[in-house]
């Protein structure tokens, strides 16, 4: 994407999460690449940007306008109902968020791509750590 060398921790960490949705095909690298990973299984076709996160916390309009250059070159994927673009964007810290991108937004989702509810964001986040950390073994609701 357009931010500099790529994320090489962060996609080494993003294949099993990849992995656990279907099976994936990495995009070579080159300043012509628009995404890093395609994911296929039975319906949607994923195509996926991985990116570094400076501020992983930050609000969704803050994100839109610090990727909008990475947004644009994932919106030229032509899309339909069996093709999804995301973003992944990971902190220093390894802590993930993902993002279904849309024509003209970002909406937050969940690592199996499910959409998560306004405001639920930080006890996501949470929830995730503390399982990553063996401290629980069920998803928060």
């Amino acid at each position: 994407m357009s931010r500099g060398a790529r994320p090489h921790k962060a996609l080494d960490e993003a294949i099993p999460i990849a992995k656990a949705r279907g099976l994936i095909q990495m995009a070579l690298g080159g300043p012509e690449r628009i995404f890093d990973i395609a994911i296929v299984s039975k319906i949607p076709v994923t195509f996926v940007g991985i990116m570094f996160a400076p501020k992983i916390l930050a609000a969704i309009p803050e994100l839109a306008e610090y990727y909008r250059k990475d947004l644009a070159r994932l919106r030229l994927i032509a899309r339909d109902a069996a093709v999804t673009i995301e973003l992944w964007i990971r902190s220093r810290h390894g802590t993930w968020r993902f993002f279904q991108v849309t024509p003209s937004t970002l909406v937050e989702i969940d690592r199996e791509g499910k959409r998560l509810e306004s405001g639920q964001t930080i006890a996501y986040l949470a929830g995730v750590a503390l399982r990553e950390q063996g401290g629980a073994t069920t998803a928060p609701s």
